[in-house]
């Protein structure tokens, strides 16, 4: 499973203590996610990070312009510490039964396989774009565009955060804060924040760019490899479509719980096609909350039912 989704199961009760876990992929969170399993009470048997070392050591020496992060990173680093950390890897399969049993893990030259009882897996965060795209704004570069004063193109409508670049929590704040006062009609206070946000702007290029994925990251998977798991799609059977739709058409890839959250953003990764649309509800809503509302949908949920 995705570190992200892991952490986030794991915050919520689910048990892991005495586990053996592999992470896998790209970017800091990695360790974040294996520190945080770790003092769960997790094994950690690695953490597998496909970009290099020499990228890795850039972005940690442009650390130095960011102490706070730096502390937090060492402090982090000395927690697991013990804990194998290898660049210049990535896992190139993972087998099991009813579940994951082990992983194959590879540094381009050879490969070897790791026992473990979850594979925590991701390679980057992508922007949650729905809410933006649903309101007609404009993207670039698959983020929402946006001018200096975090406008997008759809008028009084703002954005700030990981939609418009992944780049953490004190950039976002900076982008909030000043579309918060330009929306109130304080120019100034707002531009007093641009020297901050530029500064994390730049630590989030840095951080793009340390962390880019390698090309053999981006290779075809095999064709028995599940696509879409909400319908058990192979990767194989997808190759023969031309378009998001005829596949959603023929196959119903995307048209499972997720509605294409996991494998629209891979489609477009490998196939350079994938969801092309969006349409309310964005998120999912339950029956009990439609009929708290008074007029619309619910008034008819409550007359039927």
């Amino acid at each position: 499973m995705g570190p992200g989704g892991l952490q986030a199961l794991v915050k919520n009760g689910w048990p892991v203590e005495g586990r053996k876990i592999v992470v896998a992929g790209t970017g800091p969170l990695l360790l974040a996610v294996a520190d945080g399993l770790k003092k769960h009470g997790a094994e950690i048997i690695s953490i597998n990070e496909q970009a290099p070392l020499s990228r890795v050591l850039g972005f940690g020496l442009g650390l130095l312009r960011h102490p706070a992060k730096l502390l937090q990173g060492a402090q982090v680093k000395l927690r697991l510490a013990g804990v194998p950390h290898r660049s210049s890897v990535w896992p190139v399969r993972a087998e099991g039964d009813r579940r994951v049993r082990s992983v194959t893990l590879t540094d381009g030259r050879k490969t070897w396989t790791e026992t473990c009882d979850v594979l925590a897996c991701g390679f980057h965060l992508v922007p949650n774009v729905e809410l933006p795209l649903g309101l007609g704004c404009s993207l670039d570069g698959g983020f929402v565009a946006v001018d200096e004063w975090q406008a997008t193109s759809v008028e009084n409508v703002f954005c700030a955060g990981e939609p418009t670049g992944i780049g953490g929590a004190e950039g976002a704040l900076a982008e909030g804060q000043i579309a918060g006062h330009f929306a109130a009609g304080r120019r100034e206070e707002a531009r007093r924040l641009f020297t901050s946000r530029a500064r994390w702007h730049q630590f989030r290029a840095a951080l793009a760019a340390a962390y880019a994925l390698r090309p053999e990251v981006k290779a075809p998977a095999a064709d028995d490899t599940i696509f879409c798991r909400c319908e058990d799609v192979t990767f194989g059977h997808l190759k023969s479509f031309s378009s998001w739709r005829a596949a959603k058409l023929q196959t119903r890839c995307g048209m499972g719980p997720c509605q294409g959250r996991i494998c629209g953003t891979a489609a477009k990764l490998l196939f350079a096609t994938g969801p092309e649309s969006v349409r309310p509800p964005f998120f999912p809503a339950r029956i009990s909350s439609l009929l708290t509302i008074s007029t619309g949908p619910a008034t008819i949920l409550k007359t039927k039912h």
